[in-house]
Parts: C-alpha cells; structure tokens; sequence
C-alpha cells in the first residue's frame, strides 16, 4: 500500500497538466492512432489546460481581492475560513483511505461500460480526490466506513450518467464531439431542475439569452471583452478600489473573458482526432456502440456565461453570509462558484436571465452546505497535521462545496435521519427526472427558437 501510495503521489504531482494528457495519450494508442499523432493531440491537451488554467488563475486573482475587500468592508467575522478547494484536496489526500478510490473509481467505470450502462470513460482521474471527501464525510457523520464507500459509488454512478445525459448538450456548447465532462460541479443542475421547469412555463424566460443572442439585441456591450469590463469596472467599485484600481481590474476582467474562447478552441484541436479514433475503435469492435471521454469542466471555460453569471453572483454570496441565520461562513477563497455556473449553463443551454435567478435562489445551500463541512474538514485537517495551525474557536471549509446537497443528505440518511432518507429519494428521483429532461431537451444552438 506504501509503494503504491507514493507511486500516486508521483503522478499527482505531475499535474493536471501532465497527468490527463498522459491518460489521453494511452487511450489514443489503444484506439489506433498513430503515436506521432496521438503525442500530439496529448501534447495539445496539455496546452490547453495549462492555458486554461493561467487564465483561470489570472482571473482569480483578480477577482479575489476584490471579493475579499468587498466582504471585508461589511465588517462581519465568521469563525469558519474558506481555504478553497485546493486545500480541501490535499487535506482529503492525507486521508488513509484516499488513494483506494482511483482503484472504486475505475471499477465502477469498467463494470458500467462493460454492461453498456454507460457510455462515458472517465479520463478525469485527478478530480478521484472529490469521491474520497465524500466517503469521509459520510464515514465521520456515521462512523460506518462502509457507508462512505457506498455514498462514494453512487456519486461515480451519477458522474458517469451526468456525462451521458450532457454530452450533446456539451458538443454543441464547444464544438468538440464525443467528449462531455464527469466533474460533480454538474450535479449542480440536480438542484436547479425544478426551477428550470418552472422558468419554462414563464415566457419572459423563454427567450435566447446566451451571449450570442444578446449580439443582437444590446451590440457591442454583449461582446466578452466589453461585458468583462463592465462588470470588473462594478466590482472594483464596490470593493473601493478607487478609479485607477477599478479600472485595472476592469481590464484584467476583460483580459481574461477574452481569452478564455481563444484558449477552449485548444481542446477542440486537440480532442477530435482523439473522438474520431475512439469511434472507429468501437465500430469495429461493437455494433451501434459510443464511448464519450469524460473530462473536467474546464473544457467549458471558454463559454463566457459561465463567468458572467459567477462573478456577478459575488457580491450575492456575500450578501447571504451577512444574513443568513446559522451560516459561520464568510466565502474567500472560493468566492467564485463555478457549480451554479456551470450547472446551470448546462441545464439553460446558457440563457443568463435563468441562470442569475437560479443562482440567486440556491446560493444559500452552499454557505449551509460548508458550514456543514467546517468540523469534518478540520477535524481531518487536525488529525493528519495537513494544516499547521487552526486557532482555538476557529475552523476551516471549502464555501463552494459541489454537490453538498447529495453529501449531506446521504451522510445524514446513514445516520438514520428520516428526513435525510427522505430528501435522498427525492434526490434521486429528480436526477431520474434531469436525466428524461435533458436527453428530450433540444441542444443549445436550437433552444428557445
């Protein structure tokens, strides 16, 4: 287990960067490329997440301080500090039990595709760390590790059919066929489905109202570097930054919404040979058979709907910490919640007006869902000595949790919580009900027509 353990180590710290186009290699060569070509399309890959991610980045910590300087001058003080989902990985990583998931993960996979009840390969290994926080969870709130397991497999369960239901919904966002993506955060949409079907008996929502729509209606303000100016110029406004310091971050903004198509047109490049390999391979070997590459959601990165709606539901976020009753969370490093975003880009086809409200509606479940999470990450923090000091009274969490409607309510359903057993079936039925939806729904190139 040692050897294996630092073996994994290794690899993750290659990076994402390394690690995925390293997976996307292999599967290239099984499928029957060329290696030239499959180095290449590797190669690519690479590029582009690591392109994606600077930009993230950039944009990050752009926004970042001002988020954190507009919640500061609130003047609230919450005992639990949001350190992000970086450090809630490399605590989960210091779990015992962590590194066994590669292995549940790839076994549910293999087991699925085998009995064609799925037709997503999960090459998204690095994100393993999301199904072991999940086991936890559940195995500190129940004390049955065997529980946690259970609550770890449904989750690869629902990623894998997450995939299938998405896929051409994704295909049509960006272009790149046979590929979807596998990251929880697309749960999200679990959540948001009744408000959607909702939305789509009010006609003031059925409207197209993605970026391209709005071309059309509002011109040049709808174009990503102009929005992106706009919306840093209020947000650095409000976090009083001043003119000089508003406007560098307005431009910062608008760097980085402008990049972001530029940079997704990558995966593009590199994807298709790899899907058109894949579709070969599997015409030969099986009849009427598919199999989509499950990816991690920055290959959605270059939709500019998923950073409008994220940055503009900021000032939100913090707003709903200051009021509250029960939060203990002031959202700092995560202020930026990629899973209503990006959910709900998948679940709208990207209409922004359905989005925002959504948003504004769910957000508190997140600040309730980490306030959940602040024991039992520190807890685990403070027994593997992952963090070096969390002050007496304080705790630490992740504000953005994905999926903390599924961790709870399963956790506290193996606790024997009726309510919690409860709102688990209801769960699961409307992930049924998302599934019927979406493979009905029109993509988003033809919605609201």
């Amino acid at each position: 287990m040692e050897v294996f353990s630092s073996v994994i180590n290794f690899v993750l710290g290659l990076g994402s960067a390394i690690f995925v186009p390293l997976i996307i290699l292999i599967l290239g060569l099984l499928a029957g490329m060329k290696p030239g070509k499959a180095f290449m399309s590797a190669i690519t890959l690479g590029i582009a997440f690591t392109g994606m991610s600077m930009v993230i980045g950039f944009m990050g910590n752009a926004v970042g301080p001002a988020s954190e300087s507009l919640a500061m001058n609130t003047g609230i003080n919450l005992p639990a500090l949001d350190m992000g989902w970086t450090s809630a990985a490399a605590i989960t990583w210091s779990w015992s039990y962590a590194f066994i998931f590669f292995a549940v993960t790839i076994g549910v996979n293999f087991v699925m595709l085998v009995l064609n009840w799925t037709k997503t390969l999960n090459a998204d290994m690095w994100n393993v760390w999301g199904k072991a926080l999940t086991a936890y969870l559940v195995y500190f709130v129940t004390g049955n590790l065997i529980a946690g397991f259970i609550t770890a497999i449904v989750q690869v369960v629902l990623e894998l059919k997450l995939g299938d239901m998405f896929q051409r919904h994704i295909q049509d966002l960006t272009g790149i066929p046979l590929v979807t993506v596998t990251h929880f955060m697309t749960s999200a949409a679990v959540l948001l489905l009744p408000l959607n079907m909702l939305m789509d008996k009010m006609p003031i929502f059925n409207k197209r109202a993605d970026t391209n729509a709005l071309k059309k209606k509002i011109g040049m303000f709808s174009e990503n570097s102009v929005m992106g100016f706009i919306i840093g110029l209020g947000l650095g406004l409000a976090a009083a930054y001043g003119v000089s310091g508003s406007l560098n971050l307005a431009i910062q903004v608008a760097t980085a919404l402008s990049l972001f198509p530029t940079i997704s047109k990558l995966f593009m490049q590199s994807l298709s040979p790899l899907a058109d390999a894949m579709s070969e391979f599997m015409k030969k070997r099986f009849k009427d058979r598919e199999v989509f590459i499950g990816l991690d959601w920055p290959i959605l990165a270059g939709r500019s709907e998923v950073w409008v709606t994220a940055i503009l539901l900021v000032p939100v976020f913090i707003g709903y910490a200051i009021i509250l009753p029960g939060n203990q969370v002031l959202p700092l490093a995560s202020i930026i919640n990629y899973s209503i975003a990006v959910g709900g880009l998948l679940l709208t086809g990207g209409n922004l007006a359905r989005m925002l409200v959504m948003g504004v509606i769910t957000m508190p479940i997140y600040l309730y869902g980490a306030t959940y999470l602040a024991p039992i990450l520190t807890g685990l923090a403070r027994s593997t000595g992952t963090v070096a000091e969390v002050g007496d009274g304080q705790s630490i969490t992740w504000a953005s949790i994905e999926g903390p409607e599924f961790r709870i309510l399963f956790a506290e359903a193996f606790n024997g919580n009726f309510l919690a057993i409860a709102g688990a079936v209801i769960f699961i039925g409307l992930f049924y009900l998302l599934n019927k939806y979406m493979n009905k729904a029109e993509v988003p190139s033809k919605r609201y027509e």
